[in-house]
């Protein structure tokens, strides 16, 4: 399985790449947890956003099956543009990394997380990061055999729900 590529998504490929979404969050155990509709999709990943440059709030790079274009996607990179004040430089934001499991073992994996690095290092980008379920050990895995390395220095904070919304209204 090797004729594939990897190109931007679509507004047409929105429908597909929530159904992997949604596929990914059954991997994930969380199935309940994707809120996400392809309205929500299409506005953050092609309509500009509110600030003053317009531009979309993530990014999408999908995996397809070469002289197949009615076929599902293979698989997705789902992202967004960071900043580190540190660094005075963007970095990369990896939200979702999904292969659907027919086309798991091919590479395909790795070439949609080299397609980040490449953008990170044609862009000047200094970082590109995500996060991994401590109890997915082939994910974590897959990511330390591409040289990456947990930052144990730092904790993850989340408000939402309750908590954010009583930050939010004070």
């Amino acid at each position: 399985m090797s004729d594939w590529s990897i190109r931007a998504a679509e507004p047409t490929d929105v429908p597909d790449i929530l159904a992997m979404i949604q596929e990914l969050a059954e991997h994930e155990r969380e199935p309940e947890a994707v809120k996400t509709t392809t309205s929500d999709l299409t506005r953050v990943l092609f309509e500009g956003g509110d600030g003053p440059h317009s531009m979309p709030a993530a990014y999408c790079d999908v995996a397809t099956a070469t002289g197949s274009p009615n076929a599902p996607l293979l698989g997705m990179a789902l992202w967004y543009l960071t900043f580190s004040t540190w660094e005075g430089a963007h970095g990369i934001y990896l939200e979702d990394l999904y292969v659907r499991p027919a086309a798991r073992g091919f590479g395909l994996g790795h070439e949609l997380l080299a397609s980040l690095a490449r953008r990170c290092v044609d862009n000047g980008y200094t970082r590109l990061e995500w996060s991994a379920l401590n109890w997915n050990t082939p994910a974590i895995d897959f990511y330390l055999g591409h040289g990456a390395q947990p930052q144990t220095d730092w904790t993850k904070f989340r408000l939402c729900d309750d908590s954010l919304h009583a930050l939010g209204t004070e």
